[in-house]
C-alpha cells in the first residue's frame, strides 16, 4: 500500500465521519420544519447545539487533507462546483447563526426567521452535498489539462438531483434516528415514524440510484465483483438497513442509531470502492480522469502531512467522544438552553 492509497483510506475516513456525525445535524435541522411547537423546536435545537460545531470540524479537515494530498483535486472540484459551493457555505452560515440570533429578540416574527434559516440552511446544504457526490460519480466534464468545460446547470443534471435526494433521505433517516435518543413522549414517538418513514425513502430512492448508475456510470462497476471488500460492504449494508426498522420498532434507539450510521459508512464505502483509484471521473474521457497517482502531491508532503495527520487524528477522535458523552441522553431545557 502507497502514500496516495493511504491519502485516499484517509480521505474516504475523514468523508464517513462527517457523513455520520453531521448527517444527523443535518438530518435534525431538516425535521425541524415539520415540528409543532416551540418546545419542540428548542428541542431540535438542544440536541445538536453542543455537537454540531465539533462535527463540522470533520468537513474542514477533509477539505484540508484533500488540498495536502491531492491538491490538483482540490482545484478542478472546487472550481468547478463554485457556484453550488457557495450556496452550500451560505446555507451553513444560516443554519449556524440561527442557534445564536434566535434568542436575541423576542417575538414569534423573529424567531420564525431563524427557524427557517435553521431548517432550509440544513435541506438546502443536504441536498447539495449529494448533488455533488452524485455529479463526481457520474464524471464532470475535464479535459486533458484537468480543467473543468462545463457549467453550473449542466451539474443540476437528473441523476445528480436524484443522488442528491438519496441523501436527503439518508440524512433524515439518520436525523430522526439521533432524535429518538434525545426526545420524549409524543415527540419521540413521532421520531420514530420518521426513522421508519426515512428509511423506506432511502431504501427506494437507493434502490433507483443504484439502477441508474448502472446505465450512468458503469465506470463506477469496473472490477468490482470481483473485490472482496465491495462484498463485505454490501453485506453491511443490506444487514444494517434491514435491521434498522426492527430495532426502531422494538424501541431499542441506540441499535437503530447504529444500524443507521453502519449503513452510511458502508453506503460511502462502496463508493469508494467503485471510483478508486479514480477521484473524480472525466465524463468527456475517462483517460482524462484525476486519479490518485496524476493528481497527488509530492511524496515527502504527503509523509509530512500524515505525520501530522496521524498526531492530529486521534485527537480529535478523542474529543469527539468525549463530547458525546458529556452531552448524552435527553435534552433538558433550562433557562440557558437555545
Amino acid at each position: 500500500m502507497d502514500l496516495n492509497t493511504i491519502w485516499f483510506l484517509l480521505i474516504g475516513v475523514l468523508i464517513i465521519g462527517y457523513a455520520v456525525l453531521d448527517g444527523f445535524d443535518l438530518g435534525v435541522g431538516i425535521l425541524s420544519l415539520f415540528s409543532r411547537s416551540e418546545h419542540e423546536r428548542r428541542v431540535y435545537l438542544n440536541a445538536i447545539g453542543p455537537v454540531w460545531d465539533g462535527n463540522e470540524v470533520w468537513l474542514l479537515t477533509g477539505g484540508g487533507a484533500l488540498f495536502a494530498a491531492f491538491p490538483i483535486v482540490y482545484a478542478t472540484v472546487f472550481s468547478s462546483f463554485y457556484l453550488a459551493l457557495m450556496l452550500v457555505v451560505a446555507a451553513l452560515i444560516a443554519r449556524a447563526v440561527s442557534f445564536e440570533f434566535r434568542g436575541k429578540l423576542e417575538g414569534p416574527g423573529w424567531r420564525k426567521l431563524w427557524d427557517w434559516c435553521f431548517g432550509l440552511g440544513s435541506l438546502i446544504a443536504g441536498l447539495l452535498y449529494g448533488v455533488a457526490v452524485g455529479n463526481v460519480i457520474r464524471g464532470i466534464p475535464i479535459d486533458e489539462s484537468g480543467n473543468f468545460t462545463g457549467s453550473f446547470l449542466g451539474l443540476l443534471n437528473p441523476y445528480a438531483i436524484l443522488v442528491g435526494l438519496v441523501s436527503l433521505a439518508m440524512f433524515t433517516m439518520q436525523g430522526a434516528a439521533y432524535m429518538c435518543l434525545k426526545a420524549e413522549g409524543e415527540h419521540l414517538e413521532r421520531m420514530r415514524r420518521w426513522t421508519q418513514g426515512g428509511w423506506l425513502a432511502f431504501v427506494v430512492l437507493y434502490l433507483v440510484a443504484t439502477i441508474a448508475s448502472i446505465f450512468v456510470a458503469p465506470h463506477a462497476f469496473d472490477g468490482v465483483l470481483g473485490n472482496p471488500l465491495f462484498w463485505i460492504l454490501l453485506l453491511v449494508l443490506l444487514a444494517a438497513a434491514a435491521y434498522l426498522p426492527l430495532a426502531s420498532r422494538a424501541a431499542r434507539y441506540g441499535r437503530a442509531f447504529l444500524a443507521s450510521s453502519l449503513t452510511i459508512i458502508a453506503l460511502v464505502g462502496l463508493v469508494a470502492v467503485g471510483m478508486f483509484p479514480r477521484l473524480v471521473p472525466s465524463s468527456t474521457d475517462l483517460a482524462h480522469s484525476l486519479t490518485i497517482y496524476n493528481a497527488a502531491s509530492t511524496p515527502r508532503t504527503q509523509m509530512a502531512m500524515l505525520i501530522i495527520t496521524l498526531i492530529g487524528m486521534p485527537l480529535v477522535m478523542a474529543y469527539t467522544a468525549y463530547i458525546y458523552r458529556v452531552f448524552k441522553g435527553k435534552v433538558v431545557l433550562t433557562e440557558e438552553s437555545y
